[in-house]
């Protein structure tokens, strides 16, 4: 049996949906000599009766996460969904199995037409699936970029991932300062199932260096970053470090990063990796299928 479980990250408006899978050289969210364990990490923000979750999880915890929902939120909870990454399944497949359950209000997206993107199941007659109304994030205004209102005194901030190799989204939540990052800042992992899945201020993060996140990137699907043109990706990424006042980084896959020496560390090792990878100090290179460098 896999690890599920809910991490609360702010009291009462922040909570993490945790569930683990094994790493076997199938994720390509990891290198492929990975071994252990990660967590698939979904987010729900609360306020007040409406919620927001961030991704939907993969289909096999589809009933993990109905019922670490259903202890969070209730059937008339206007309910908003985020997928992060509309074209990967960890953030799109249990969204229809949400909608059936849950009172889903409407599911953000960066094209029209979000169903073409999270239908999986072809149903007929009164055994229809709900239809989801999509709300287009480039419609939503804000000051600095796009906005979602969880409440008159809360809002949360969306921006393209600065650094991304697919469609990509990064959400900063004011209120919890936290930072969701999707797929990056994910490279913590554990030979156990049950985590740890979050690390605060005084517990030690003895992986984060230039060698080994320069290596797990490369190893991923950041195999692209090297002899690349950093310079624009470098300053888009400080440039979200210095907006905003991040307290937490919340990634889409592995362990949780709370506490603001471990923000300053995350990204000043990223940096210093963009740094090195970019094409003024070394060329780009072909990657043969299963080359780990």
């Amino acid at each position: 049996m896999s690890y599920s479980g809910t991490a609360e990250l702010n009291a009462g408006r922040v909570y993490a949906l945790q569930n683990t899978f094994e790493l076997n050289g199938r994720i390509s969210a990891y290198p492929e000599s990975a071994r252990g364990f990660s967590a698939a990490n979904c987010y729900l923000l609360k306020e007040g009766d409406r919620a927001l979750l961030l991704d939907t999880g993969y289909t096999v915890h589809e009933q993990n996460i109905l019922d670490q929902l259903g202890r969070l939120i209730t059937p008339a909870t206007a309910l908003s969904l985020m997928p992060l990454r509309i074209n990967e399944l960890m953030s799109v497949t249990n969204a229809v199995a949400i909608a059936k359950r849950f009172n889903v209000v409407e599911c953000f997206s960066p094209v029209p037409a979000i169903e073409d993107w999270i239908e999986f199941e072809t149903l007929r007659g009164e055994e229809r699936n709900p239809v989801l109304k999509t709300t287009v994030i480039g419609s939503l205004s804000g000051k600095g970029g796009p906005r979602v209102a969880l409440g008159p005194d809360r809002t949360v901030d969306v921006m393209n991932a600065p650094i991304r190799l697919i469609n990509t989204m990064w959400i900063y939540d004011e209120v919890s300062k936290t930072l969701f990052t999707s797929d990056m800042f994910s490279h913590l992992w554990s030979d156990r199932e049950d985590g740890p899945w979050m690390l605060g201020d005084n517990e030690t993060d003895d992986v984060t260096d230039f060698p080994f996140v320069r290596s797990f990137l490369l190893n991923t699907r950041y195999w692209w970053i090297e002899g690349a043109n950093m310079s624009p990706i470098r300053k888009a990424v400080a440039e979200v470090h210095d907006r905003f006042d991040i307290e937490t980084i919340a990634p889409g896959y592995g362990t949780i990063l709370s506490g603001r020496q471990h923000v300053d560390q995350q990204f000043a090792v990223l940096d210093e990796v963009l740094d090195q990878l970019d094409r003024t100090k070394i060329a780009p290179a072909y990657v043969p299928r299963g080359l780990e460098r």
